[in-house]
């Protein structure tokens, strides 16, 4: 099938991404920023799927770091067919009480961490004229959520960057989606108290928590042959809380 490259793909949504990707058949970069040990029981599983894995450590707020893991994976790999753009932050914080390294670390992550992975994947699947990269996005991007004004804003450029470059790279046989899940149980889940769990749990009208396998599936789907003809989309996935 390819190549994919996969951002924070050492737990939780990246993690499933990146194994459902191995089981259609890609063989996948593990990024990640600081847990190796994750990364690389991540490549374990990968490779008794059958497929190559190579576990690539790199901040993807850093230029620099992106495009020597681009490097090393265009080094190892005949090609770049799909990026997943999944690393991110979540940092709760009211207006009045935002501190300024809290704004900054979530503009340079969640938004030029995305820019700086689609610009070097982009260059790679210009060659072949075609690859497909889908964006991470969140409900948070449509659904006002107190405390969440910088996460909801970061996704919401999220959403609209998915368009814009969806326009611009169809000349080369490029796709460009999202996909915005809600509350998905994860670690991010797992660490929030018992009563506010249930206070989320009542806004959903499906009565559960999705799972990064389910977001995963979605996500592959739309590297397929399948969604061909889609692009420029932001798929929500929140089992009817924005509805």
């Amino acid at each position: 099938m390819g190549t994919a490259v996969v951002t924070g793909a050492s737990r939780g949504i990246g993690r499933a991404c990146a194994i459902e990707l191995a089981k259609h058949g890609y063989d996948i970069v593990v990024n990640y920023v600081s847990n190796e040990a994750a990364a690389q029981k991540v490549v374990e599983e990968i490779e008794t799927l059958g497929q190559k894995a190579l576990a690539i450590q790199a901040d993807t707020s850093d230029l620099k770091e992106v495009q020597a893991m681009f490097r090393t994976a265009g080094k190892t790999f005949e090609s770049i067919d799909v990026l997943v753009n999944n690393a991110g932050v979540v940092d709760d914080q009211y207006l009045l009480m935002l501190p300024e390294d809290s704004l900054e670390r979530s503009l340079d992550i969640n938004i030029k961490g995305y820019f700086h992975c689609a610009q070097n994947a982009a260059l790679k699947m210009m060659r072949k004229k075609k690859g497909c990269i889908v964006n991470i996005s969140s409900v948070s991007s449509v659904v006002a959520i107190a405390g969440q004004s910088v996460y909801s804003a970061t996704k919401g450029a999220v959403n609209a960057m998915t368009a814009t470059l969806a326009k611009e790279l169809a000349q080369y046989g490029i796709r460009v989606n999202a996909v915005a899940p809600g509350f998905i149980q994860t670690d991010m889940i797992d660490q929030i108290p018992e009563d506010q769990r249930q206070a989320h749990l009542k806004q959903v009208p499906l009565g559960r928590f999705g799972e990064a396998e389910e977001v995963a599936k979605l996500v592959c789907m739309l590297c397929s042959d399948t969604m061909s003809y889609v692009t420029g989309q932001t798929i929500i996935m929140d089992g009817g809380l924005s509805l």
